[in-house]
C-alpha cells in the first residue's frame, strides 16, 4: 500500500504557504440514479512522520471516487519536517478540513460548499479526524476512523512506532498534560457527530484494544459510536481497495450518509 500507484488527482489546491499544506481533489464518477454523495476527506496516517505522505492513500481515494464520492486527500506538516509536530500538524489538519469544501465546490459545480462532510482517517490520521470533528463538529456529518490512534496517553506508554506520540506533542503526558488533554480523542469524548471505528484484529501497528477502550469511553459518554472488528484484517487492509476488508469499509461509509 505504501508504494502502489494510483491515478493522479484531478486538482491539487493549496490551503497554506508550506509545500505540505495542500489537498488533492478527485471528482466522483457518475453513479446509478445520479444521487449526490457527501465529500469524503481522507486523512492519511504514518504516525504523523514526514516519511509518510498522502501518496499511500491514493488507491483508496481513487476507489471512493469511482464509487461516486467526491474526495479530498489532505496533506499536512509532519514530525521531522519544518513546522510539523505541536501545534503545526494539528492546526494543518483542521485548516485543511475547513478549506476542503470550498475547494471541492470550485471543482464540482453541483457540490455545495456548506454541506457537511465525512472524515475518513487511518491510524494517526484517525486521531486527527477525531480531533477535527471535536474541534469543528458543525463541519462534519460523521467520522470513519480506521485503526485510529485513539488514546495518545496509552500510545505514549506503549511507545508506538518508537516514540511517535512524543515526537508529535513534544514529550510525555507528565511533561505536557495540557497538550494531551487538548488532542487525545479518548479525552475529548463525546464527539458530537456519528462515529464508526473499524479495526483489524491482526493489527500489529495499533493495538485493537485501543479502539475498544475508546469506544467504551465514548459510549459511556452517550456518544453515537459503533465499533466493527475484523478478525482476519491487519493494519493496512483497511485502506486497501483490493483487500477482503474493503467491502466492510465501504458499507460503513455508506451507512453514515444513508442514515442521514
Amino acid at each position: 500500500m505504501l508504494t502502489r500507484p494510483a491515478p493522479p488527482a484531478d486538482r491539487t489546491v493549496a490551503y497554506g504557504p508550506h509545500p505540505d499544506q495542500v489537498l488533492d481533489l478527485r471528482a466522483p464518477a457518475a453513479v446509478d440514479g445520479g444521487a449526490s454523495r457527501p465529500l469524503v476527506i481522507v486523512v492519511h496516517g504514518g504516525f504523523w512522520r514526514a516519511e509518510y505522505d498522502r501518496t499511500h492513500t491514493g488507491p483508496l481515494a481513487a476507489a471512493l471516487a469511482a464509487l461516486g464520492y467526491p474526495v479530498a486527500q489532505i496533506e499536512y506538516r509532519r514530525t521531522g519536517s519544518p513546522g510539523g509536530g505541536w501545534p503545526g500538524t494539528l492546526d494543518d489538519a483542521l485548516d485543511a478540513v475547513r478549506a476542503a469544501p470550498a475547494a471541492a465546490a470550485a471543482l464540482l459545480p453541483r457540490f455545495r460548499a456548506d454541506a457537511p462532510v465525512l472524515l475518513l482517517g487511518h491510524s494517526a490520521g484517525g486521531q486527527l479526524a477525531l480531533w477535527c470533528a471535536a474541534r469543528a463538529p458543525e463541519l462534519v456529518a460523521g467520522v470513519l476512523a480506521l485503526a485510529p490512534v485513539a488514546d495518545l496517553d496509552r500510545a505514549y506508554r506503549d511507545d508506538l512506532d518508537d516514540g511517535a506520540v512524543a515526537a508529535l506533542l513534544g514529550g510525555g503526558p507528565q511533561e505536557f498534560p495540557e497538550r494531551y488533554a487538548a488532542t487525545d480523542p479518548v479525552a475529548l469524548t463525546p464527539i458530537p457527530v456519528r462515529t464508526v471505528v473499524v479495526h483489524g484484529l491482526r493489527d500489529e501497528q495499533v493495538p485493537p484494544a485501543m479502539s475498544r477502550s475508546y469506544v467504551a469511553a465514548a459510549r459511556a459518554a452517550d456518544a453515537d459510536v459503533q465499533l466493527i472488528e475484523l478478525p482476519e484484517c491487519e493494519h493496512f487492509g483497511l485502506i486497501d481497495p483490493l483487500s477482503p476488508s474493503w467491502s466492510t469499509v465501504v458499507t460503513a461509509l455508506q451507512s453514515m450518509h444513508d442514515d442521514r
